[in-house]
């Protein structure tokens, strides 16, 4: 099969598009003949050597994709079934298997692209208002980052629960897609970032900042309300500063961490997560932008677009 892959650590022109053996499935396992697979900033990190990778080289990246069973050696699922995943690597193929634990049944109404758009991003925004912190109606929610796509889901999300919604971005052209997803206030990152949120909070600041740039950690303190509440999952812009535990005790403030594999603990917390979130997106109350695709063989010019900023919809890969 086809593969997206690099043996060394670096910048978009380490990837490489070859030919790799095919999986081999094991008990309870089923082979996936990928249809679209999502690309996500993690990817770029593994290319970089930032994150943990599973295998030897040459190194195949990715987590996420919907596709059709092609082989099964599991009594849940069979060939022609329509199934996606999120946590499962080496996904950046034509082929992958998969264990049918981790294997999630796309709903007849949802297609492979809206699939492998949603699930990293869509169940990260689920778990981040609603198990880091859940959000209540009249809170005021701050989201850094927020016209990315785990930022625009989790606008939709919070504003469903009746909260006010403000929307942080670095890139002035894209305080529209924040305020198109029903955000309250749309704001630049620029100098006076944090004036502009003390004035909207009448000084009192926000009940909750979720952050997931890391070099803003104790800016989003400083806009947080005494007793409120930082949910940091993401380190976009570096590693944050340490936190002194004096200040948190001072100004009884709390720092929360968020990581998505912490909930997706078993197969029904996954098939649940998966298909409330598809309901929702049914129902309407979570709208997705059209992802932008490219070809699997593409991959150099997809990562380039994705950590070039070019793009507020998801990316996705399309095996050629």
């Amino acid at each position: 099969m086809k593969a997206l892959t690099f043996t060394k650590f670096g910048a978009s022109d380490v990837l490489e598009y070859m030919e790799v053996p095919n999986p081999q499935i094991k008990t309870n396992e089923i082979l996936i003949k990928n249809k679209a697979i999502g690309l996500n900033f993690a990817d770029i990190y593994r290319r970089k050597g930032n994150y943990h990778l599973k295998g030897e080289p040459p190194f195949i990246a990715g987590y996420e994709g919907a596709g059709t069973v092609v082989e099964s050696k599991s009594n849940n699922f069979k060939v022609g079934d329509r199934i996606a995943y999120t946590d499962v690597p080496f996904a950046n193929a034509e082929f992958i298997a998969v264990l049918d634990t981790q294997a999630i049944p796309i709903p007849e109404n949802v297609d492979f692209t809206l699939a492998s758009s949603i699930l990293l991003q869509g169940l990260t925004a689920q778990y981040l208002c609603n198990d880091s912190y859940n959000v209540n109606e009249g809170e005021i929610v701050l989201i850094h980052a927020a016209s990315g796509g785990v930022g625009q889901i989790l606008i939709q999300l919070c504003k469903s629960k009746g909260a006010t919604v403000i929307g942080l971005s670095r890139s002035k052209e894209k305080l529209k897609t924040i305020l198109d997803c029903k955000a309250d206030y749309a704001i630049q990152l620029n100098d006076d970032w944090k004036s502009k949120i003390v004035n909207l909070t009448k000084q009192k600041g926000v009940d909750v900042v979720f952050d997931s740039v890391g070099s803003t950690l104790m800016d989003s303190f400083e806009v947080t309300k005494d007793c409120g509440h930082v949910v940091f999952f993401g380190m976009s812009g570096g590693d944050p500063e340490p936190i002194d535990p004096r200040m948190l005790l001072d100004t009884s403030k709390t720092l929360i961490g968020g990581d998505l594999w912490s909930y997706l603990t078993n197969q029904d917390e996954r098939r649940n997560r998966a298909k409330n979130l598809f309901d929702l997106i049914e129902n309407g109350i979570v709208k997705i932008k059209k992802p932008i695709k490219f070809k699997l063989s593409e991959g150099k010019k997809a990562h380039e677009y994705l950590e070039n900023g070019k793009s507020s919809s998801k990316i996705l890969l399309i095996p050629d």
